[in-house]
């Protein structure tokens, strides 16, 4: 009993401090983020260039193109880790995540689809993401659905859409290479020309995202018993699964229609928040949240930097951070390990 009564206290003290260092990781990150590049500035510096409307050089490169893409990143990355989240829930497989199963492949082929028909209107692009991931998520559901889901054939029916709509993504970027010649960014997956726009136009998806997330960790939790014990508990699974589709393939829409294919950032970052908090929904969310932002400010800064003047997109950073590790999990589920 002792055991127990000294255990709850110093798992609580665990969590209090993961979470903030991630807070105080988070904050570094942006500051990183914003600071560094081909003119890189002090601490001080961004602070000032951040508070104070003037005509400085700082305030302009700072205020005008760093800062607003530094949010774009962070929300890209929050949007991701929360798709992947709620995912390896519905699906009871702690290996779906968005680029994994296939969803984002949908969703940047509507998103595709969107810029060719409406060029000019690029405020309709987060809706077609958002459509494509919907339907995706959906199709590979159904597809691996066999009296309850099936991990393996989720992960093959994924690989099977994510390669079909590779296929399509590639014909109309080469058919419509003129259409699709603005955005840069939401073609190679990356954060160039990134502003205060490409913030905006996703932010309001992106809140109704995270803002029911705050009302999902209770059911989610009753989720992971079990559909027969959740539905003891008076939980309606289907259902329930259905809306939390809904839901990440608003977060997953969001984000692919600011950033494009952006792969592992809803793998790996659940993965991390497990060891460090648990699998607890309650604490989880909050820290992929945090995890996500860093992620991806952090990568988008070593690709902007590691081959100057150009830059890598974070795509291709993520990706080699992703792939070893989406490797050791199948290697550690293989062997019987979590």
């Amino acid at each position: 009993m002792n055991a127990v009564i000294t255990k709850v206290p110093s798992m609580s003290f665990r969590r209090a401090v993961v979470f903030i260092s991630l807070v105080f990781l988070s904050v570094f990150a942006l500051f990183f983020g914003v600071g560094v590049g081909t003119i890189d500035f002090t601490g001080g510096e961004v602070l000032r260039a951040l508070t104070v409307d003037d005509d400085s050089t700082a305030r302009l490169l700072i205020w005008n193109l760093r800062f607003p893409r530094m949010l774009t990143g962070g929300l890209v990355g929050i949007c991701l880790s929360l798709s992947g989240c709620i995912l390896q829930g519905v699906m009871r497989n702690t290996l779906a995540s968005p680029s994994t199963i296939g969803v984002t492949g949908g969703a940047s082929f509507v998103g595709y689809l969107t810029l060719v028909v409406f060029p000019s209107l690029y405020y309709l692009l987060p809706i077609g993401s958002i459509i494509g991931a919907f339907v995706t998520t959906m199709l590979i559901y159904a597809l691996a659905y066999q009296k309850g889901v099936s991990p393996v054939k989720m992960i093959l029916s994924g690989m099977a859409v994510s390669a079909l709509f590779g296929a399509f993504n590639d014909i109309i970027k080469t058919l419509f290479a003129d259409s699709l010649g603005n955005a840069s960014g939401f073609l190679v997956g990356g954060l160039n020309g990134s502003g205060w726009e490409t913030f905006i136009r996703i932010l309001p998806y992106a809140v109704v995202g995270i803002f029911t997330c705050l009302f999902l960790p209770a059911k989610m939790n009753i989720l992971m018993l079990g559909d027969e014990t959740a539905s003891s508990l008076g939980l309606r699974c289907e259902l329930f699964r259905f809306f939390l589709i809904v839901v990440s393939s608003l977060l997953a829409g969001a984000a692919i229609s600011a950033a494009g294919l952006i792969s592992f950032v809803g793998l790996v970052v659940p993965h991390i928040a497990r060891l460090l908090v648990g699998s607890d929904y309650k604490y989880l969310f909050g820290a992929s949240t945090l995890l996500g932002f860093s992620l991806v400010i952090i990568c988008d800064t070593v690709g902007r930097v590691i081959m100057p003047p150009g830059e890598v997109p974070v795509s291709i950073i993520l990706s080699f951070i992703g792939a070893p590790f989406f490797l050791w999990l199948l290697r550690t589920r293989g062997s019987g390990k979590e």
